[in-house]
């Protein structure tokens, strides 16, 4: 996709965090942007701050966990500005199941992960695609999805963000063997400064936990911190955006993680045995780099 003035953008998870920079380097760019977040009064303040540059965006409350709502903001979007060009499938959470094995998890915790992190991504592209195919222009389909859909763990995030990879790859090969001017990529970040260790807030009520979990505290610390000195926002936009551009399947744009990444694909070919990393193999992998880069 090279052309963006006048074109229509449609983001989830707006309201803050990579969704409100993605939108607000969308409506930079002159286009026409729909903010969609479950968090009516912060979307209300993410709109109103683009408006303050005289930027064309509404806000549009919705819910990627329900089907329906996700098919209420394309017609309100449709119905808004007309064509629509690209899809940000942002919106996503991130549970803690404490140390829980995987088998210990509730069922409530798999409920609301894999609903919002995985059918939010395929409710989107339900709804928004065949509008988008048929309408003949140019147009693209970004899926949120972590470096946590290309390594190993992370529990029911993990899990969500593997198959919301999985599910964008099968997306654009369907894309490619129509012929179509739409083009997808996969935005697979490492630690970025946003408030998604607080997804509980928006927890729904009818999939609250029965237990509370048990926290590693100095993995979570570690976490936390990380995210804080993580890249901001704006600087993710930027790239995915000269990655629409250009045409780019998988974004990562945190280069401190390929050795990482390289090192892991290498152990799956060599058929090595999986060991999770410990909190103090973390430290010394999270230290700060002499060349400034960040994880």
């Amino acid at each position: 996709m090279k052309n963006f003035e006048g074109k229509t953008a449609v983001v989830t998870g707006a309201a803050s965090g990579i969704g409100f920079g993605l939108a607000e380097k969308f409506a930079q760019q002159k286009m026409q942007v729909v903010l969609a977040d479950v968090e009516e009064e912060a979307l209300d303040k993410a709109v109103e701050q683009l408006r303050q540059y005289q930027h064309r965006v509404v806000g549009i409350k919705a819910d990627v966990l329900i089907e329906e709502s996700v098919g209420e903001l394309f017609a309100r979007a449709k119905e808004e500005y007309g064509n629509i060009h690209i899809l940000c499938n942002n919106a996503g959470i991130g549970a803690n199941s404490g140390d829980k094995a995987i088998w210990e998890i509730e069922k409530s915790d798999w409920e609301w992960v894999m609903g919002v992190n995985l059918y939010g991504v395929l409710y989107g592209i339900q709804a928004f695609l065949p509008h988008m195919i048929e309408h003949g222009e140019e147009g693209h389909v970004v899926t949120t999805v972590s470096l946590a859909g290309l390594i190993s763990g992370a529990g029911t995030y993990g899990v969500s963000k593997h198959a919301a990879l999985a599910l964008t790859e099968g997306l654009n090969r369907d894309l490619i063997a129509r012929d179509s001017k739409i083009g997808a990529s996969v935005l697979c970040p490492g630690f970025v400064n946003t408030n998604i260790m607080d997804s509980e807030r928006n927890r729904p009520s009818h999939l609250k936990k029965k237990s509370e979990p048990v926290v590693n505290e100095p993995q979570a610390e570690i976490f936390n911190l990380l995210l804080k000195q993580g890249k901001e926002p704006n600087e993710i936009a930027e790239i995915v955006f000269q990655a629409i551009k250009d045409n780019v399947f998988y974004i990562l744009p945190h280069p401190a993680w390929d050795d990482n990444l390289r090192a892991h694909f290498e152990d799956i070919l060599a058929r090595k045995e999986l060991i999770p990393p410990s909190v103090n193999d973390l430290a010394e992998f999270f230290k700060p780099r002499e060349d400034g880069e960040k994880y």
